[in-house]
């Protein structure tokens, strides 16, 4: 683990290639918790979509001019300019989306060839040459072997100190959601329990695996939420592939409640949202799971 990670508060890459998982729902609403128990949290839309963005109420912020989410990530003189792109909620801070991350996968791949140019020599290849076709990158904005530790990198300028920091990947594997998963070197997984959830799993845990191998980490599990749960055959042997496969992890039911559609479309999490849920539980169970695994200490509450 890099110093800068080490250095920083608990992060947690939210993350399951499979779209349609309620990934999004998920990640706000685990803010959403812990900042019930007290804690401050940075939320960060690595999706292209920008859907957290959005559920947030922050579209406005999605649309913004540059610098944006995609400079911070491929300037490296826009590096440092994290701060500034983020946008206060009333449960968490926000780095919000941005439509230029649309281009962030092409330009994710330049550095990572880049790097490759700069660090093989049996690669000739002129890095300068390489980075003319991208937007931002140029040789300077990749210093070692690979370049998925950019955003490792912006998060390590950020002055504002929080406790956790939640990375909403995006829904497809890439270099955008490697680079979330290196910068978290851990992961929380939704999934829906249905039987065509079991592949993406299996791509999930390969993805890792192959990640980890590339680069030399190792990147842990938080769990996985089992989203949307209705009282059907399928629903029961989905949750036990779940729990066989991830037999050392928390499995959590998040069971399927209007309510949690409701909070995300009036731009909260269930817990600030007007009507009580009663999947409130299962989300404060995760957060102090989070708490526990990643020694992150719950703000006395004053008598």
């Amino acid at each position: 683990m890099s110093s800068d990670t080490a250095a920083r508060p608990a992060t947690v890459c939210v993350t399951n290639a499979k779209g349609g998982t309620g990934k999004t729902t998920i990640a706000i609403n685990v803010a959403g918790a812990l900042n019930d128990r007290g804690h401050d949290v940075l939320f960060v839309d690595m999706d292209p979509q920008g859907n957290a963005t959005e559920g947030l109420g922050l579209l406005d912020a999605y649309d913004a001019e540059p610098p944006t989410m995609f400079d911070v990530l491929t300037d490296r003189e826009a590096r440092s300019s994290i701060d500034d792109l983020i946008v206060e909620h009333e449960e968490m801070d926000v780095v919000p989306s941005s439509v230029d991350l649309l281009q962030a996968e092409h330009e994710l791949t330049i550095a990572d060839l880049v790097a490759w140019a700069k660090t093989d020599p049996t690669v000739d290849v002129d890095p300068a040459t390489l980075s003319s076709l991208a937007i931002n990158v140029t040789p300077e904005t990749v210093t070692g072997e690979h370049a998925l530790d950019l955003l490792d990198r912006a998060l390590a300028e950020l002055h504002a100190e929080y406790d956790v920091i939640l990375i909403d990947s995006p829904p497809f594997y890439g270099k955008l959601t490697d680079t979330a998963i290196y910068a978290a070197r851990s992961v929380l997984v939704p999934a829906l329990t249905e039987a065509s959830s079991e592949r993406a799993i299996e791509l999930l845990i390969d993805q890792i695996a192959a990640l980890e191998s590339q680069v030399d980490i190792e990147v842990d599990t938080v769990g996985v939420v089992a989203n949307r749960v209705e009282q059907t055959n399928e629903d029961t042997a989905m949750l036990e592939w779940l729990e066989t496969v991830f037999d050392d992890y928390p499995v959590w039911e998040v069971r399927k409640r209007v309510a949690l559609q409701r909070a995300f479309s009036a731009g909260t999490s269930i817990f600030a949202y007007e009507q009580t849920v009663d999947m409130e539980s299962v989300f404060l169970d995760i957060a102090t799971q989070i708490e526990t695994r990643y020694g992150v200490e719950r703000p006395e509450v004053p008598a």
